[in-house]
């Protein structure tokens, strides 16, 4: 695996995850998180890889996560170079050959549209992907997703959860790389302050805050917890993260660390969320291979690792202190402030 130790290096990994995203030969995506699964999305991922072999077309197939929109669930995309990306819903698996037959012609299958996406975001606008398909509505203009800006989940549905390559070619790690070769962490912590970030708890608690309390703090070895304990009921905002796009919170938490100070990072996370584990391992492991875990980061002499802990499904671990004390092995209990965490 290449280890990314300078800007030329960056470039040929970012290059290597664009020509995956924007191939000279079409593309098929499967929903391939939770939602998708539940509904049938493995079964449709193999028909579609039967009929590809039995074609003997070159398409490239791959899993993503969850677009957003569980409901529609199996969701397919399809894109033809050129063209923008349709998404196709509700599909079943002995639609495979009506959709390779879509390939082929251009011609997309009415009753199996969706929606089509012809620019990505303003973060990775070098991906365009093209003018097209009138009669198909855009996705900003579905109800579903009229009015919403995605953010933390922009990349979700669209890039492979299990691919490195393709989070860089959308924008992936290049924050990190900023930070690291600017060198400057009380800057890092100022820009969040001013950005006024906040956890996405109930209490909203300022995140430059927080990581200030952590950097001010003195120890001779400091720990990022991330809690993606998530054990209110019906809640799956963090599975949908993890399951579609885990390297932007291994990103969060490195960029967080060199900021801290830390040396170390776990990642508390609901046994009950397997596929997120799965794919939050396998992240892990990519992002050592490429040199964006371990030591020496980026060439920069920063030394920061990830371990992933699956919680018991305990509801009360997912306050910070009960979580706290059921990662050093005690009973997750919550326990009175002060000491603070940071503390």
């Amino acid at each position: 695996m290449p280890r990314i130790q300078d800007i030329g290096a960056f470039n040929a990994v970012r290059e290597a995850g664009l020509a995956k995203l924007m191939p000279s030969t079409p593309r098929l995506t499967v929903g391939m998180g939770t939602c998708g699964r539940g509904n049938g999305a493995e079964e449709v991922y193999h028909a579609l890889n039967e009929a590809i072999d039995r074609s003997g077309l070159e398409v490239m197939l791959a899993g993503v996560g969850c677009f957003g929109s569980c409901f529609q669930e199996p969701m397919v995309s399809i894109r033809l170079p050129g063209n923008p990306l349709v998404m196709l819903h509700r599909v079943q698996a002995n639609d495979a050959a009506r959709i390779l037959e879509a390939v082929s012609t251009g011609v997309m299958p009415a009753d199996l549209v969706y929606c089509k996406i012809e620019e990505w975001d303003h973060i990775t606008a070098h991906l365009r992907y093209g003018q097209g398909y009138p009669l198909i509505p855009s996705w900003t203009t579905i109800p579903f997703f009229k009015g919403q800006k995605k953010i933390v989940l922009r990349n979700c549905g669209l890039i492979s959860s299990s691919d490195i390559e393709e989070y860089i070619a959308v924008g992936g790690y290049q924050a990190l790389y900023k930070v690291l070769i600017d060198g400057r962490a009380d800057n890092v912590i100022e820009q969040i302050k001013a950005a006024r970030l906040r956890g996405r708890g109930g209490a909203g608690f300022l995140t430059g805050n927080k990581w200030d309390f952590l950097a001010k703090a003195k120890a001779d070895t400091k720990y990022i917890i991330c809690n993606a304990d998530e054990g209110d009921p019906g809640a799956y905002m963090n599975r949908n993260e993890i399951e579609g796009d885990p390297h932007s919170l291994l990103e969060g938490m490195i960029i967080g660390a060199y900021a801290m100070g830390a040396t170390e990072g776990i990642v508390y996370v609901r046994a009950e969320y397997p596929l997120a584990v799965q794919r939050l391992t396998k992240a892990i492991e990519q992002a050592r291979e490429y040199g964006l875990l371990g030591a020496n980061i980026l060439n920069r002499g920063f030394n920061f690792n990830i371990e992933l802990v699956q919680g018991a499904g305990a509801f009360v671990c997912g306050e910070e202190t009960a979580l706290i004390a059921s990662l050093e092995g005690h009973a997750g209990r919550p326990h009175p402030r002060p000491p603070f965490p940071a503390q």
